[in-house]
């Protein structure tokens, strides 16, 4: 029994006990401690109070880091996502824990993934500009996945050719919001706006030419857009572009 099971014994036996009311005992579930490690604060109850789970960003942990991390998830029961990991610290890491699996496009891995929540009627559209913007815009469209939402991809749509938007048009309005994905001049955020009334979230990307100076180009597009109902994430962040659009869309 790990430390989380523990402290969850306790409470409910306090309720059972009548020394806690259900309502108290409710709240200290929503912020019960994390498990600390060494070099990290496991938060095992992320996904209570916020609906999505712990995830782990891979770059600058060592294996070992890792693979304490994922092990303490692991016991807790809780979904897992590592994100940006490489392929081969992921065959590294396989071995040690069955079942988890990996997206190479996405650079994702996790155990195994939801079926979507029946719930979510409409799904989120994650749309990219260009095949270059795939990495980034899987990221989302995995990590939105494994939250249990449903999700529609479509890739490659970038407003050099703007007949590929517009056939596309019945789709993105039924989405319940929408991802953009786009690098280079980052336009594209600001056309989707411009034709459909549904939440647009912006992920600039580092694709690009020198003057796209690595995303900061589409970034100041998509921030000076003068559509309505664009909000703009940090660039490469198809993470957090995920969360966001979980969080308003239900």
């Amino acid at each position: 029994m790990n430390l989380t099971q523990k402290a969850v014994e306790r409470i409910l036996k306090k309720v059972e006990g009548r020394k806690l009311s259900s309502k108290k005992a409710f709240e200290r579930l929503r912020n019960l401690s994390y498990e600390t490690l060494p070099f990290a604060r496991i938060d095992h109850h992320r996904s209570l109070r916020k609906g999505f789970p712990e995830a782990v960003y891979a770059p600058g942990k060592t294996l070992h880091q890792l693979e304490k991390i994922i092990a303490a998830l692991q016991r807790s029961g809780q979904n897992l996502i590592v994100t940006r990991l490489k392929r081969n610290t992921y065959d590294t890491l396989r071995k040690k824990f069955r079942g988890l699996q990996y997206s190479r496009e996405a650079r994702i891995a996790f155990f195994q993934k939801p079926n979507p929540n029946g719930a979510y009627r409409r799904p989120i559209v994650v749309l990219s500009a260009g095949t270059s913007d795939s990495p980034v815009a899987e990221e989302a469209a995995l990590t939105l996945e494994l939250t249990g939402r449903r999700v529609l991809r479509i890739y490659d749509c970038g407003v050099a050719g703007l007949h590929r938007i517009l056939d596309q048009l019945p789709r993105l309005r039924e989405a319940n919001a929408i991802i953009c994905v786009a690098g280079m001049e980052g336009a594209l955020a600001s056309v989707v706006a411009g034709l459909v009334a549904k939440p647009v979230i912006a992920v600039p990307t580092s694709v690009g030419y020198g003057a796209s100076f690595k995303g900061i180009a589409p970034l100041l597009t998509m921030l000076n857009s003068c559509a309505q109902g664009v909000a703009v994430v940090n660039i490469d962040n198809g993470f957090g572009a995920a969360c966001f659009a979980a969080s308003i869309t239900s």
